[in-house]
């Protein structure tokens, strides 16, 4: 069988997973966590937006180009894209599954290089991360993929 990794993953929290055989349990080899994901806006910003001053002495506030909370989730994405390029460089895995929240997936996907996109067998977008290992092999295939 090829050694199959499963990331189950979303804006805070990345998990992975393998299992001996196609149908057996998940046991869990690798966790990170992203706590820049959990603040609130006002935390991750040094300090509030600046005011801007019209012709006619109205003003309004200055907005900031891009979100801090898809920023940080961005960042994050990155940093597991980037994981999971070391370990298949280091012959770790030769397939993989990945669960993630729509949102953080359409990220990792933006980041994933080809190498490892060529590798994803199953795609499920679901934010399940802070299920038990148990409840995580109940939302994928009976039978994992084994090509």
């Amino acid at each position: 069988m090829k050694l199959t990794w499963i990331l189950v993953a979303d804006n805070t929290r990345a998990r992975i997973f393998t299992a001996d055989a196609p149908s057996s349990p998940l046991e869990e080899i690798e966790g990170f966590s992203h706590a820049e994901g959990r603040l609130h806006d006002r935390e991750i910003t040094s300090d509030l937006p600046g005011r801007i001053k019209s012709v006619g002495g109205g003003g309004h506030a200055f907005e900031q180009p891009t979100d801090p909370k898809k920023h940080e989730a961005d960042n994050f994405a990155h940093r597991v894209a980037q994981y999971l390029e070391d370990a298949h460089n280091a012959n770790r895995f030769d397939q993989l599954l990945i669960v993630a929240g729509p949102s953080f997936l359409g990220l990792l996907r933006n980041h994933l290089p080809e190498q490892i996109k060529k590798l994803v067998r199953f795609e499920l977008d679901k934010e399940i991360t802070m299920l038990s290992t148990a409840e995580i092999r109940q939302h994928l295939p009976q039978y994992l993929p084994n090509f």
